[in-house]
């Protein structure tokens, strides 16, 4: 399930748990990177002429000189020390997650709960663990908590999408598992009363009428699953000046064996794998408006011309009120509450009080009829399936799921690969710093802390590459929205703390929204839309530069 991207019912969608999720100076996507910086360093002595003077193509004077003057005026503001600190080495980076971060490289990276969190409250952490970990079964079972699965879902435990609380992947091949990769579904708005109501955000988005929000491939016995995800692989070679090449992967998606009849060619179908689940909780802490005053409106004449994040204005299912959404591949989600139960309605099939029906389109009889494990709650409450208990153990789980520290950030290589980051302007999108207010709720472990996310939390088109398709395999109009004011083009920028240890994490783990990116500078490679100059720019790195701009990605 991605904590990123699920949804409740059908009709609206968002997915995280399984859900759990762009670039630099354009519109980033997938955690990777920002795509590159380049420059900064002094060619050696032994360097080729041809290499040296790509490198001066590629330099700018600084970072701040690849902003405009109004982008280093917030990041400067927000961060609280000036753009040249930020880009040089700051002993305190090393926390990304300010005291809540831990000193932990292995497989358990993502695991571990904030350092800070006092003895007294690491029991609600360990249960909720069990819960995200632990499957759920069909209904009726003597595990009266944790029955209630499907009738439709994707997975039977929110652990199945993100593993070891890490990333997802794609299928590799027609016989893998899409188990923490799943589909968000939309179709085209097709009246007038449609397209108002997502213009003002009143719904987020115009469901299949058979198939709804998001495809499910599963289903108890009994009830068809939706259809079953297939992909295919297109080898995608670029070569850098130096003719180094690199061969990306490029993907078609196919929903095979539908279960409820044949899909509309305009369906519009957004593959998405598992976001990590680290630093949640100190993401959700960043306030509204310091996510707002990012969004500014392109400047033709500045350094950064063409980059132009947006926020995503959502309906909160909890309160029924318009807010600015922050979490999954399209910030269609407010809250780390919302979120999960989203998760667990779409991704898994199970209600929950702020999504209190089950995950079946009016069509789908069978599974519309299939027994629930919902339970009664009293004090007016409908019957569900994850109580308010279970649903605040999990909620407090993945807010404090803590954030490793970085390694080697005060090594040559990487401090070189920071600057050409810099240089490049990659943190027009990438956000490094913030300064997490004192609020007056409980979040104690977030309170006060200094972070380094690297994510602006807005939304950026990132090209036609790695724009979503419709079933017939074409690109959707620009003017579609598929989650809130998102269209298929447009990507939230995703934190790139803790990236450099997705691998070790799980040796599967793939990058951008899709999973296509099997390396982080296949991920850079793949930016394009507002990140168009800068890909091109990367492209004139030499083996140093490239070496360079890893190490500082992997260092996170």
């Amino acid at each position: 399930m991605n904590a990123s991207h699920i949804t409740k019912s059908k009709s609206s969608s968002s997915l995280y748990l399984s859900a759990t999720n762009k670039t630099l100076s354009a519109k980033l996507t997938l955690g990777l990177v920002c795509a590159l910086a380049i420059g900064g360093c002094q060619p050696a002595d032994n360097e080729s002429n041809e290499a040296s003077d790509n490198k001066k193509a590629a330099t700018n004077d600084g970072p701040n000189q690849a902003l405009a003057p109004e982008r280093i005026q917030v990041i400067e503001t927000l961060s609280g020390v000036p753009m040249q600190q930020l880009a040089s080495f700051d002993p305190q980076e090393i926390k990304q997650g300010g005291d809540t971060g831990i000193s932990i490289s292995s497989a358990e990276s993502y695991s571990k709960p904030s350092s800070n969190l006092t003895a007294s409250r690491k029991g609600s952490f360990f249960i909720g663990n069990a819960f995200f970990r632990q499957p759920w079964v069909v209904a009726p079972a003597s595990t009266d908590s944790r029955d209630g699965l499907g009738a439709l879902f994707n997975v039977a435990a929110c652990q199945s999408c993100h593993i070891k609380d890490g990333r997802g992947h794609a299928p590799m091949n027609a016989d893998d598992d899409a188990d923490s990769l799943l589909i968000r579904l939309a179709m085209p708005a097709t009246t007038n009363e449609q397209r108002q109501q997502l213009q003002d955000s009143l719904i987020e988005k115009i469901a299949h009428p058979m198939y709804g929000g998001q495809l499910q491939d599963r289903g108890i016995q009994g009830v068809p699953a939706e259809a079953k995800v297939a992909v295919q692989w297109v080898d995608k070679p670029i070569t850098f000046a130096d003719g180094h090449v690199e061969t990306l992967r490029a993907p078609t998606f196919t929903l095979d064996n539908p279960g409820y009849g044949t899909f509309d060619e305009e369906l519009m179908l957004s593959p998405r794998i598992a976001l990590p689940m680290i630093g949640l909780g100190l993401l959700e802490q960043i306030p509204d408006e310091d996510i707002k005053k990012q969004a500014i409106n392109p400047n033709k004449n500045s350094p950064n011309e063409g980059i132009s994040g947006k926020f995503n204005w959502v309906m909160d299912p909890q309160t029924g009120k318009k807010a600015l959404g922050r979490f999954g591949w399209k910030a269609g989600q407010t809250k780390l509450i919302t979120q999960n139960q989203s998760a667990f309605n779409e991704d898994m099939g199970l209600t929950s009080n702020i999504r209190p029906h089950e995950s079946c389109m009016p069509m789908q009889t069978a599974c519309v009829n299939a027994v629930t494990g919902a339970d009664e709650q009293g004090n007016d409450k409908p019957p569900v399936e994850v109580n308010d208990e279970v649903a605040k153990f999990v909620e407090f789980y993945t807010r404090n799921l803590a954030v490793p520290h970085r390694r080697r950030a005060d090594d040559k290589q990487v401090l070189a690969g920071k600057k050409r980051f810099y240089d490049m302007g990659c943190q027009s999108c990438h956000t490094p710093r913030y300064q997490l207010p004192k609020t007056d709720d409980d979040h104690f472990e977030q309170h006060g802390q200094v972070i380094y996310p690297y994510t602006d939390l807005l939304l950026h088109d990132m090209g036609d590459d790695l724009a979503d398709r419709t079933v017939a395999g074409k690109l959707p109009p620009r003017d579609a929205q598929v989650e809130f004011l998102a269209n298929s083009y447009e990507w939230r920028t995703p934190a790139l703390w803790g990236i450099g240890l997705a691998r070790t994490v799980d040796p599967q783990a793939t990058f951008l929204h899709d999973g296509r990116a099997r390396t982080l500078m296949e991920a850079v490679l793949w930016h394009g839309g507002e990140a168009k100059k800068q890909q091109q720019q990367v492209l004139k790195l030499d083996k140093q530069g490239r070496d360079e701009l890893n190490a500082f990605l992997k260092s996170l």
